[in-house]
């Protein structure tokens, strides 16, 4: 199975600018966190733990609730029927206040938010990246359209 998630250069602009203008407020409405309740999230540890016993992958997501382009991506992550769909196919995971320390999880930097793909083992899978984003920010999407 292919995942594909959309990425919209000008959308990237328009979060960086306004990410200047973001006051710190958490949206946390619950696991979460604004990117949908239709979801079974998990904290790391439990999703590499079920990860591995499932032999499933894992979808990360690394985001923080004073950040623009989360704050922009949430909506609509939260309201796409392909990822409540897919998400029967990975344990989710949602790392908001809680970001790894682990520089394997910033493979690129560590910019938010990222979403990134682990095998069931809790490798990060370096080659799933956004193709048609900005190659500094691989594992940076600004809409949560996919395809399979």
């Amino acid at each position: 199975m292919a995942v594909i998630l959309l990425f919209n250069p000008s959308n990237f602009v328009k979060a960086v600018e306004e990410d200047e203008n973001v006051e710190e407020e958490s949206t946390d409405v619950g696991k979460g966190k604004g990117f949908g309740e239709s979801v079974a999230w998990k904290s790391l540890d439990d999703g590499l733990s079920e990860a591995k016993e499932e032999k499933k992958p894992l979808m990360l997501i690394i985001h923080k609730p004073w950040c623009g382009a989360c704050a922009a991506l949430k909506p609509k992550f939260a309201a796409a029927d392909e990822i409540s769909d897919l998400s029967k196919h990975f344990v989710m995971v949602n790392s908001e206040d809680d970001e790894p320390e682990n520089k394997a999880y910033a493979p690129d930097g560590a910019y938010y938010p990222r979403i990134l793909f682990l095998n069931s083992d809790g490798d990060v899978l370096t080659n799933v990246i956004n193709e048609g984003g900005n190659p500094e920010y691989k594992y940076y999407y600004s809409d949560a359209e996919m395809s399979k």
